[in-house]
């Protein structure tokens, strides 16, 4: 069999926390016990992933597979995309966060995601295209698979990928929702809600006030918060749930909500279904980081739109 015909593994060595690297030889040998042949590939630094999965879909690959977590799958799907080829996307999770997983019912098991893998069907699924400001400045576009936020989300995982508050708990995850549950605590305290412009599909524009703003094309983000919970990856439309002006103690109080789906119930939450929603900030000296999947690649004013049916993905035969 020629190389560049066998599916490629794109693997970050560095996700969970470095565990990935340090179990790759037993990953390795369940792909190729569960699954089959494969090439494989590394990435060492970030953007690795597109590059690789946008050349390897160049070279005439069909099958990529991403081992990693949320930011490795959403790597190897915007090379994927990029490259304007049909390839199909497989999932190998080995990450803290498993958002993506969670709505495919992908095993965590990685003998049992290689089977899934080989015993699988292709399904068809929707992603979301933001288009944003860099750091820089420069208008950029970027596909996402789960959520793309503002507000209190971003704000949290900034907090978790600069501190080193919680080296000293195992890796994987368990460290991973440690850390952003202490970083959601210290981010609450004395959160206070920002003002936006917002202007969903052909409405006017209107502004409104968000704790936190989250356009999701699936159901998880954050390690396992349903926060939207009627989301579905395959109906043409973007889920838009906003969380107004809420007290910090109420919110404390209702952080299970988000885990079980049921914060659509508060009075403070609206969610509508759309297919583009721009937002920009209501001061124009005022500057909102923008979140996605668990990423952080810049700042509003931004443009959310469906791309319905744009990747194949490769799901267990029962989902």
């Amino acid at each position: 069999m020629a190389q560049s015909t066998l599916p490629l593994v794109i693997v970050n060595p560095k996700s969970a926390g470095g565990s990935t690297m340090d179990g790759w030889s037993g990953i390795a040998s369940d792909l190729r016990a569960h699954f089959g042949a494969y090439n494989v590939a590394f990435t060492k630094a970030a953007g690795d992933g597109v590059t690789l999965a946008k050349r390897a879909c160049e070279s005439g690959r069909t099958f990529i597979i991403a081992c990693g977590g949320d930011g490795t799958i959403n790597e190897v799907a915007n090379g994927i995309l990029q490259s304007g080829k049909d390839v199909e996307l497989g999932l190998m999770p080995s990450g803290t966060g498993g958002d993506f997983r969670r709505t495919l019912d992908i095993p965590q098991s990685p003998r049992e995601a290689a089977r899934a893998l080989r015993e699988g069907k292709t399904k068809r699924i929707d992603v979301g295209r933001v288009t944003f400001q860099s750091r820089d400045d420069e208008t950029i576009s970027r596909y996402f698979l789960n959520v793309s936020s503002f507000g209190l989300a971003a704000s949290i995982i900034e907090r978790v990928k600069s501190t080193k508050t919680l080296d000293w708990l195992p890796l994987g995850g368990v460290r991973g929702r440690a850390s952003f549950a202490l970083s959601t605590l210290q981010e609450v305290v004395g959160v206070d809600f920002m003002t936006v412009k917002v202007k969903i599909d052909d409405g006017d524009e209107k502004p409104l006030n968000t704790i936190n703003f989250c356009v999701a094309n699936a159901r998880y983000f954050g390690g396992g918060m349903k926060i939207a919970p009627d989301a579905k990856i395959n109906d043409g439309f973007l889920d838009v749930v906003n969380i107004g002006d809420i007290r910090t103690a109420k919110i404390i109080l209702n952080a299970y909500t988000l885990y079980a789906g049921t914060h659509l119930d508060l009075k403070e939450v609206k969610s509508t279904l759309a297919k583009r929603i721009e937002v920009a900030p209501a001061m124009k000296d005022v500057e909102i980081h923008l979140e996605t999947d668990g990423e952080l690649p810049g700042k509003l004013p931004a443009i959310f739109e469906i791309v319905p049916g744009a990747l194949r993905v490769r799901v267990p035969y029962t989902k």
